[in-house]
């Protein structure tokens, strides 16, 4: 039991979220590199290095510079196991990023230095603190001219409702970028331009008056960092763990993750303060990571990883008890035993085959159509873990096969594509026609393009004039009013992949008319009710 207990508390898991552009994936990479991980880091933008991110492996994705999936990626660092999540930044893919962030434990928040605060980061940090999670903020792209420490300190407490504490500070930036002062740690760490330098050397300086300080920075530099510091500390609360844990502090670093500086300092401090797996509620009861029995649930499927093999892989979240190769596991929803041959674990688009994982792990399994998103695996208790719904869509439109003698590989590509969670599939009650709802119109793009990629089938899509697609739930399914309601919407209703009945409304005011004409009947926006 002491062996396992261990295995639990080495385990940190974690998500990085941030608006596109801010260095999301840059960090995730230079983290890799500490973790020796990877032997020289790739830039999702600079042209010097074809390699392209380790982090981004579909083609899309190399195309346009973002990152569409999420992935997955451990490594070890000083005896720590860490798994981040990477999510896509890009608010098309808000869901995804939604739904993995019910599978992390803590979470880093990125801030581009010159932009501040973004809607995008707005809307997720905003998830995070309904949850609780745990946030450290990293604010990136320190080597260029942006805003000023305090201001930027000022709009993460103001836009993001967050209380910070700063754990390093910059002295200067920009072209005057000299270094970090490591709050945490008491020591400076210089910048020199040089990624490959830039690592190793800190320079302890315990008291900010001694005059070594004044030499390695200049007089200029070194007092105007002594100011802003007493500034600093006497303006923000002092670090408290337990009210990082309980969500209810924010540490703060600074740094470039694009030239490897200030991101040992993050992660140094990340491994001692971060939460080990932490319990999680199911519908039944409050389940801990230290159960001797495994349960997990999948946050994500992957549709072929890798094209030539065909494969889906649902992603698993352990919470609880130890994953075994071959041994038995009960996936709930079904009521069926199920047995997995070869469990995968991750790195970037490496997987390797593992025998045991704790909780905290994330594990990936072979799956020919069993799984969907939000299903759990236990070893036979009856139980569901809860907040992985669907959202409304926002965007609509009709699906055409483009190629009727391919009609088979595009109902099957719409069918993978659809329990990957990437978009929602409606069937008209009417006529039998399919539509797609999506988050964001760059969905509909991806769609199309794995569907000719990874499936030989090719679509076009027609536009559908919906306002708000919505989950009805009647009291009595048997009711007069609930009859009239769906003699009257008749060409308004489908029903959702799972056989759920949806109304889809074209305006907000034909959504509150119905509403208010048939008051028995509930409308949902997200399907978990």
């Amino acid at each position: 039991m002491k062996q396992y207990q261990k295995e639990i508390n080495k385990r940190r898991t974690f998500g990085i979220i941030s608006h596109p552009d801010a260095g999301k994936t840059t960090l995730t990479e230079k983290l890799l590199l500490f973790g020796g991980a990877i032997q020289e880091a790739g830039a999702v933008k600079s042209n010097k290095i074809k390699k392209g991110a380790t982090s981004d492996f579909m083609e899309i994705e190399r195309q346009r510079g973002i990152s569409v999936a999420t992935s997955v990626l451990a490594f070890e660092y000083r005896d720590i196991k860490i798994n981040i999540l990477d999510t896509p930044g890009h608010k098309d893919f808000a869901e995804d990023t939604f739904r993995t962030l019910t599978a992390v434990d803590s979470v880093i928040v990125v801030i581009d230095v010159a932009k501040g605060v973004e809607e995008q980061t707005e809307k997720l940090v905003e998830v995070c603190r309904m949850r609780n999670i745990p946030m450290i903020v990293f604010i990136n792209k320190m080597d260029r001219e942006g805003k000023d420490a305090f201001e930027l300190l000022d709009e993460i407490e103001q836009k993001l409702n967050l209380k910070v504490t700063p754990l390093s500070f910059p002295i200067g930036m920009g072209y005057d970028f000299k270094g970090i002062y490591n709050i945490w740690e008491k020591n400076v760490n210089l910048f020199t331009g040089d990624p490959r330098r830039d690592i190793e050397e800190t320079i302890e300086i315990d008291d900010l008056q001694n005059e070594e300080l004044d030499q390695l920075i200049g007089d200029k530099a070194a007092n105007n960092l002594r100011e802003e510091l007493e500034l600093a500390q006497g303006v923000y609360p002092d670090f408290d763990r337990q009210d990082y844990l309980d969500g209810k502090l924010q540490p703060v670093f600074f740094g470039s993750a694009l030239n490897n500086f200030g991101v040992r300092e993050l992660l140094d401090c990340f491994i001692k303060i971060a939460p080990p797996p932490r319990p999680k509620e199911s519908d039944t009861r409050l389940v801990r990571p230290e159960e001797e029995k495994f349960t997990g649930f999948v946050f994500k499927i992957h549709a072929n990883m890798d094209p030539k093999h065909r494969d889906r892989l649902a992603f698993i979240k352990i919470v609880s008890g130890k994953f075994e190769r071959n041994k038995n596991y009960l996936h709930v929803r079904n009521n069926k035993n199920m047995k997995f041959s070869s469990p995968n674990a991750f790195f970037a688009e490496k997987k390797e085959i593992v025998d045991t994982s704790y909780p905290g792990d994330i594990v990936g399994l072979h799956d020919t159509g069993s799984f969907k998103i939000g299903d759990t695996l236990t070893e036979g208790e009856n139980l569901m873990y809860k907040g992985i719904p669907s959202f409304s869509p926002e965007h609509f439109r009709y699906i055409n096969n483009a190629d009727p003698m391919k009609s088979k590989q595009l109902e099957k590509g719409i069918d993978q594509l659809m329990d990957e969670g990437v978009a929602q599939l409606f069937i008209l009650e009417l006529n039998g026609r399919k539509v797609i709802g999506t988050v964001g119109a760059l969905q509909f793009e991806v769609i199309q393009y794995r569907l000719e990629h990874e499936y030989g089938a090719k679509c076009t899509y027609e536009n559908l004039n919906v306002h708000k697609a919505t989950w009805v739930e009647a009291e009595n399914e048997k009711s007069e009013e609930f009859k009239e309601f769906k003699r009257v919407k008749s060409k308004y209703l489908a029903k959702d992949k799972s056989g759920q009945l949806v109304f889809l409304a074209d305006s907000q005011f034909s959504l509150q008319m119905t509403q208010q004409k048939y008051p028995s009947i509930k409308f949902h926006s997200t399907s978990e009710f």
